[in-house]
């Protein structure tokens, strides 16, 4: 039986090549594109989760209230003395772990020289995640203070092999490292990742404040594998008042959340996961479904359009004595062939558009041929696709009566029919009109943030490393750049000016409270230049200057941290800056540190030369972008040769805060066009078939005297009459889902009435082009060929 109906399913789809290759061709785009999604969705739900034990690894958090005792920030950084205190006093605690963050330091190797990422951390986190070691012994690979482990593809860098155990690379140009361990090379999807693992011991060698033991220095990572059978909301209830139980006043309450889990849930309200990135992957999972079953209901389209051809076939098999089960399982056979070519076709597909994809994305996904499970899964998409597709046409063929066939009645039943193929028709539009509408609003959105004004001059301003020779001979570097023409300024400061890295407690300024010593301010340390070289706007006061020696003491403040201070006069005021004096000598407007979806905090920038790590530059204007920065390169080459240079654009720094949204935005505009497509093939098919069932009665309403126009209409109107349903369904759903979604931002525009027009109007546009072309042909065609044979 089962050979019988695979040959009668490939002869029926060799019969009808039209209809099988619209049926085969939107299944495949329609396969494709949801395996794509769905493929990037299991990207980022696996993002984080290559701990040992993924259920009981923990991240310790940290609540910040304020003076009014509300939460007012959760931090994912902590000191550096919980990780130590919570292994020593909690026994739930099995395994703690202080990471840093990943920062790209010098190493070298046989006289080759590369800034890669590195990271410093305890022993403990060789317990905590499972890095694949190819060499060396996990349990003691970062005990001694002056080993490193390094990945695969850094050894091959350096050495040209992995097997490069005990062999050492120069950290920093100062210091050498022995490998002690060569792990395979960390997956994209991993947020700590990095070229190669220092032991804590040796960073808190390197860095004195590393080693210094210090509650209020929120610079580490902790994380902890705890004892499976402890109770994490216990936890946190007994943890809450941990800095108070050590004589510290200070409004900070530390508490656990799943590692895994900070990814896709890492937005917090008063110390409560909001969600975050899991928004997106729903619509994602939303839009992989959507077009599938977009594509399922072409299909289901084009089987019941073609049941009057069908029935005699059924009708005929009846009368011989086939059962309906027999029947239904012929029409589900021809529905899993054709979703089976269709799959070859979208795997051809994928592979094609996979390495555009990943470029517009700028991550790396790939399918991994060899695993049982991707094929496993791939047949339970198909076996699913199939069925959903094949169901309704194989029971309703299958429920014709021979006796109404034959007497040619069965189309008593195409009112059901007719009624159920409009609805699908309907749902398929009405999806493709909320996907238009939903991306035009994605796109003015992060347009609308993209034109939000950044703060300073972005243009024209760069930024390197001080790296080297560059912390002790600055005023060299800075002279020398000037004179080459190729800057018109230059400072340097501890921090990018493109992001949120450092802030402080304990500042204090007139009329101030002890409740006002937690509040937690921006900071950046700078010299000479700081405004000059920004061109961030001073509102009163001055910038830094070499002309007032009392400047090393002073201090700039933004407009909102004017407003918290509660100043009208704020130059020449006293204030206190982390416990020391300072001096107010310049407010300035706020600009964006930090996420540009969001207020901005208070930021204070202090005069500081010992606290650097930036150097930035102006350009000159006056000359080419490239010969400023092949000049900048050549001297600080010539300063510290042994240095990588590396210059980078500021506005390509802060375009990288709209990642995200732009991958948002790329996705919907893609798919959202996919879905179209599919949705007009589907159109394209339906139009085929009512024009090739109406031939007789186009032949004589041409014979009576019908115009081509009039055809048009009258072929084209049921079409347009359900694409204009789907249009007033889908508009207020549209409308719905993205003033929420809008909501979720602090800045924000709003849906625009007229880009649901324009999304009507095109989708009409759309559909009437696609049916036009079959009514055109039908109302252009000869009435004597469609009458000459009654």
């Amino acid at each position: 039986m089962f050979k019988l109906n695979f040959k009668i399913a490939l002869r029926n789809i060799w019969k009808n090549k039209t209809s099988s290759l619209i049926n085969i061709s939107g299944l495949a785009i329609g396969l494709a594109a949801c395996l794509m999604l769905l493929l990037y969705v299991s990207y980022e739900w696996n993002f984080d989760k290559q701990s040992k034990d993924d259920a009981n690894t923990y991240q310790v958090m940290m609540n910040h209230r304020g003076v009014d005792g509300q939460i007012t920030e959760t931090g994912q950084s902590t000191s550096n003395v919980i990780a130590p205190l919570f292994k020593q006093k909690y026994s739930w605690v099995k395994t703690s772990a202080r990471l840093s963050w990943a920062a790209p330091y010098l190493v070298s190797a046989n006289h080759i020289g590369f800034k890669k990422t590195g990271a410093f951390a305890d022993p403990g986190i060789l317990d905590i995640f499972n890095y694949t070691f190819i060499y060396g012994d996990e349990r003691t690979a970062l005990n001694a203070p002056n080993s490193v482990i390094i990945t695969e593809s850094t050894a091959r860098l350096f050495f040209g092999t992995t097997d490069v155990l005990n062999k050492s690379i120069r950290f920093q140009n100062a210091l050498d490292l022995k490998i002690t361990g060569v792990i395979r090379d960390l997956p994209a999807n991993m947020s700590r990742s990095f070229d190669y693992l220092m032991p804590w011991s040796f960073y808190e060698s390197r860095f004195d404040w590393a080693k210094k033991p210090n509650w209020q220095n929120y610079s580490f990572t902790t994380l902890l594998k705890i004892d499976p059978q402890t109770n994490v909301d216990q936890i946190n209830s007994s943890i809450k008042d941990l800095y108070l139980q050590n004589g510290l006043k200070l409004k900070v309450e530390p508490y656990l959340f799943r590692y895994s889990k900070l990814h896709l849930y890492g937005n917090f309200v008063n110390g409560i996961s909001t969600g975050g990135s899991i928004t997106q992957l729903r619509l994602f999972m939303g839009l992989a479904i959507g077009i599938l079953l977009i594509a399922c209901i072409n299909f289901m389209n084009m089987a019941t359009a073609k049941s009057e051809k069908r029935a005699k076939e059924v009708g005929i098999k009846k009368t011989i004595g086939a059962t309906r089960s027999s029947l239904i399982s012929q029409f589900l056979m021809e529905s899993l062939v054709l979703t089976l070519l269709a799959a070859v076709f979208a795997v051809v597909l994928i592979e094609m558009c996979l390495p555009f994809f990943n470029h517009l994305l700028g991550i790396e996904l790939g399918i991994n041929y060899s695993g049982a499970s991707i094929w496993l899964g791939l047949l339970a998409v198909v076996l699913v696709t199939g069925l959903i597709a094949g169901s309704y046409p194989a029971f309703y063929l299958s429920s014709f009566n021979p006796v109404q066939i034959f007497r040619k009645r069965s189309q008593s039943k195409g009112i059901l029919s007719v009624s159920l193929r409009q609805v699908l028709v309907v749902g398929q539009f009405s999806f493709a009109v909320i996907l238009i509408i939903a991306t035009t609003v994605i796109y003015q959105q992060i347009q609308f943030i993209k034109n939000r004004p950044v703060g300073y001059q972005i243009n024209n301003l760069v930024e390197m490393e001080q790296d080297g020779e560059l912390y002790a001979k600055f005023e060299l570097l800075r002279s020398k750049l000037l004179e080459s023409g190729a800057v018109s300024s230059v400072l340097q400061s501890s921090t990018t000016i493109t992001r949120e890295l450092s802030s402080i407690a304990r500042c204090a300024w007139p009329g101030s409270s002890e409740d006002d010593k937690l509040r937690n301010f921006n900071t950046i340390a700078t010299t000479y230049g700081f405004v000059k070289t920004t061109g961030i706007k001073l509102l009163y006061g001055r910038d830094f200057s070499p002309k007032f020696a009392s400047d090393t003491n002073g201090i700039l403040i933004s407009h909102s941290a004017m407003k918290v201070m509660n100043m009208k006069n704020p130059i020449g005021q006293v204030v206190f800056h982390d416990g020391d004096k300072a001096v107010i000598v310049g407010v300035f407007e706020d600009f964006i540190l930090g996420s540009p979806f969001s207020t901005e905090k208070p930021l204070i920038i202090h005069f500081n030369k010992e606290w650097s790590g930036i150097v930035t530059m102006r350009l000159n204007p006056g000359h080419p972008a490239a010969e400023n920065i092949a000049a900048i390169e050549k001297i600080v080459k010539q300063i510290n040769p042994a240095y990588p240079v590396n210059v980078t654009f500021v506005d390509e720094l802060y375009a990288k805060k709209l990642t995200e949204q732009r991958r948002l935005g790329i996705l919907s505009n893609l798919f959202g066009g996919l879905a179209i497509f599919i949705s007009c093939l589907g159109l394209f098919g339906l139009a085929s078939y009512s024009a090739e069932q109406r031939t007789k009665e186009i032949g004589v309403r041409k014979v009576l005297g019908a115009s081509v126009s009039s055809l048009m209409r009258l072929l084209s109107f049921s079409f347009l009459k359900m694409v204009g349903i789907a249009i007033i369904i889908s508009i207020p759903v549209a409308n719905y889902i993205m003033s929420n979604w809008l909501k979720s931002f602090e800045f924000h525009t709003s849906v625009n009435w007229v880009v649901i027009l324009l999304a009507a109007a095109g989708t009409i546009g759309i559909a009437l082009f696609t049916v036009s072309f079959q009514a055109y042909k039908a109302a252009k065609a000869n009435p004597v060929e469609a009458l000459k044979y009654e």
